[in-house]
């Protein structure tokens, strides 16, 4: 696909078929995460590949937002070392080096026709207990990964109505030049 089409058709998938996706389709988006720029190549990211149902549900119970989760075939949850990045006018780059990987996971998954939602919303501490993350990592996001619904299903209109629009902002109300 090329690279504007994938831009343009990715979108948040909350309603999945129930097949499982390919090893190789995950491993695909895994190394390009692995390929994104990071705070002086530190690559301070690790991300956790969730297929087993118990455990994805256990996730979905992390927010009251979220129970919708649970029927994904698989989650992806990006966490990352902020000992393995910098900080810089007091922000701590670590969560740029993770949304950077994070968002070419989620563009590979459209390119490969799978469905995905970034999730930010979730009980931290919830998850790093059921995923025995250790302390000193962080976790940033999380995604679902599968094949999308054939259909919109009466749950994503109601979540695309209630939660935000899909339009986008024209380019003249977020670009300035020369100065604000």
């Amino acid at each position: 696909m090329e690279f504007y089409n994938v831009i343009t058709k990715r979108k948040s998938t909350r309603s999945f078929q129930s097949r499982n996706v390919e090893e190789e389709k995950i491993a695909f988006l895994l190394e390009c995460a692995r390929q994104a720029p990071s705070w002086a190549n530190k690559q301070c990211w690790r991300f956790i590949v969730v297929t087993d149902p118990d455990t994805i549900r256990a996730l979905a119970r992390t927010s009251l937002i979220n129970r919708w989760l649970k029927h994904a075939p698989c989650i992806i949850v990006a966490c990352g070392d902020p000992n393995e990045s910098g900080v810089n006018s007091n922000i701590a780059y670590f969560t740029v080096d993770i949304s950077i990987a994070f968002e070419h996971l989620i563009l590979a998954a459209t390119d490969v026709g799978l469905g995905s939602c970034w999730i930010g919303r979730f009980d931290e501490q919830k998850v790093k207990e059921i995923l025995f993350i250790p302390p000193r990592i962080r976790v940033v996001g999380m995604t679902p990964i599968g094949y999308p619904m054939d259909q919109v299903t009466l749950r994503e209109k109601t979540v695309k109505k209630v939660i935000r629009s899909t339009s986008r902002k024209q380019l003249k109300e977020i670009v300035h030049y020369e100065k604000w």
